[in-house]
């Protein structure tokens, strides 16, 4: 399959077309109304250096919050509560620290200045939120990502202290199924989150819960 180049019109060709990696575009930008185009589309952007890449993997990895399993390793960190649990507090440090501190299965950072001034602009609009740990005051861990309807779009995570990330995003879950919730988007396996019950779907599935989520 061909790899699209976006140009100034806003919109995208059908995630269909995307190669066997789930590469669909090239290019654009990173405006308010083409990231939630995109997302509304069943698309994220996802680059290093150089030209915006445009992602719509097929089978996607999601999470159904009903579906969240909880380890025995974490119930200490639940029932104490070992750290602190906040909501939307400290977005700009989560966003920043998601780019700045190491992965054990990653060599560097997708995360370019661009891509934060980028989702601060949709956290100042209502539709990005972070999910935080503190310790003693101390944010030690967290996750950013963007909400539609009854979606919930995660785009990073990252801790400072042991299962920080584990635990504000168990937190979060928890929250999001009471507030009408029904899936979130994890996009590409990782072996952390499907040790909390996150699982792979058919992108056509996917797509046809983005449509029908979105429409009502």
């Amino acid at each position: 399959m061909p790899v699209f180049l976006l140009e100034e019109a806003l919109l995208f060709p059908p995630v269909e077309l995307a190669n066997e990696d789930g590469l669909l575009a090239v290019g654009g930008d990173l405006s308010v109304e083409r990231l939630l185009l995109a997302y509304r589309s069943g698309i994220f952007p996802w680059y290093d250096e150089g030209p915006i890449l445009w992602w719509s993997p097929d089978p996607r990895f999601v999470l159904f919050p009903a579906e969240l399993r909880i380890q025995k390793s974490m119930r200490p960190y639940l029932n104490q509560p070992k750290y602190d649990y906040r909501y939307n507090t400290a977005f700009r440090r989560v966003i920043e620290s998601c780019g700045k501190v190491p992965r054990r299965d990653q060599p560097g950072t997708w995360i370019q200045p661009e891509l934060i001034e980028a989702y601060t602009r949709l956290h100042e609009l209502g539709f990005v939120i972070s999910a935080e740990a503190w310790e003693q005051g101390e944010l030690v861990g967290g996750l950013y990502g963007l909400r539609l309807g009854p979606f919930f779009f995660g785009e990073s995570m990252f801790s400072l202290k042991p299962n920080a990330s584990k635990f504000a995003f168990i937190k979060l879950v928890q929250q999001l199924a009471t507030e009408g919730i029904e899936l979130i988007d994890c996009q590409v396996y990782t072996e952390h989150l499907e040790s909390l019950g996150a699982r792979m779907i058919p992108r056509a599935e996917f797509i046809q819960l983005l449509n029908r989520g979105l429409s009502s």
